[in-house]
């Protein structure tokens, strides 16, 4: 079990001047501002329908929002900095406004729009490259001094469905954690979570591989974020749809947290909170 490891974690993370105890997992609600995701039910596209399903995220218990206004999905639509600021701004000030409880994490490769959504009330950044889209992105993370969210994945958006090629999808993988935490350290950045990127330049092998050895990475003593939720490594597996693929979510959720995930990120909060609830009791 992920308890009984021998490395000790970090366990806490400074967001907006709160410390958020990673010792017991918390779950992170996915808000796309964008038309194409492809997951429907998370796609809000307006400051009501985004302030309702923060409202409804908050009450099932989440403990952070992941907002973001560029689909990263494959051979997603590629949009000017302009247009995803417009997106993700108004709707991050109205969030932080109408749910200061929040911690907001902000899902973009661009170092312009997080330090604009910085300004705008926002906590975190979860960055899809890992810094390899925007050369400024650590500098931009280690100036605003907030936490970092280091994903792994090769190519772009457009491209990253021909890169999906390793000999050893893990050695790869944490490889490029070393070698990107260590760039990141030296900025002196100081909360990095590290998130294996499943689905992104990965086929389905590859992200069960990674899932399969995910308390390997705990070696690194880093908080470890599991983004699975509705992805095609569930759904086409078991030949379903996205919208059909919640159990065999909460499933893949409940074996990461098995191997010490310390944040679920999620588009169904109820049911992730539930797992977390359920596993602890099991611990």
């Amino acid at each position: 079990m992920a308890k009984d490891t021998f490395f000790q974690k970090k366990a806490t993370l400074n967001a907006g001047g709160r410390l958020i105890d990673l010792s017991s997992p918390k779950v992170m609600g996915i808000i796309n501002l964008t038309p194409d995701s492809f997951y429907a039910g998370s796609r809000k596209q307006d400051i009501d329908s985004a302030l309702h399903l923060a409202e409804k995220m908050l009450n099932e218990g989440a403990t952070f929002l992941d907002l973001g206004a560029y689909s990263s999905r494959p051979d997603a639509e590629d949009i000017s900095i302009q247009e995803e600021t417009d997106r993700l701004l108004p709707v991050v000030e109205a969030i932080a406004s109408n749910f200061p409880d929040f911690i907001l994490s902000i899902d973009t490769f661009r170092s312009p729009v997080a330090s604009a959504a910085i300004g705008a009330g926002a906590h975190i950044i979860n960055d899809i490259s890992g810094g390899q889209l925007d050369t400024e992105m650590f500098a931009t993370v280690a100036r605003l001094q907030v936490p970092y969210i280091l994903m792994h994945m090769k190519g772009t958006p457009q491209t990253m469905k021909n890169e999906a090629h390793y000999e050893d999808v893990f050695a790869e993988v944490f490889d490029y954690f070393v070698d990107r935490y260590q760039k990141l350290k030296l900025l002196g950045v100081k909360d990095v979570i590290i998130d294996p990127g499943f689905g992104f330049a990965k086929k389905a092998e590859h992200s069960y591989a990674l899932m399969s050895r995910l308390q390997d990475f705990n070696i690194l003593q880093l908080p470890i974020l599991a983004g699975v939720s509705r992805k095609s490594m569930i759904y086409r597996f078991l030949k379903v749809t996205a919208d059909k693929a919640l159990n065999g979510t909460t499933v893949l959720n409940t074996i990461a947290l098995t191997k010490g995930a310390n944040i679920l990120r999620v588009h169904d909060v109820k049911e992730a909170v539930e797992a977390v609830k359920i596993w602890e009791m099991c611990k």
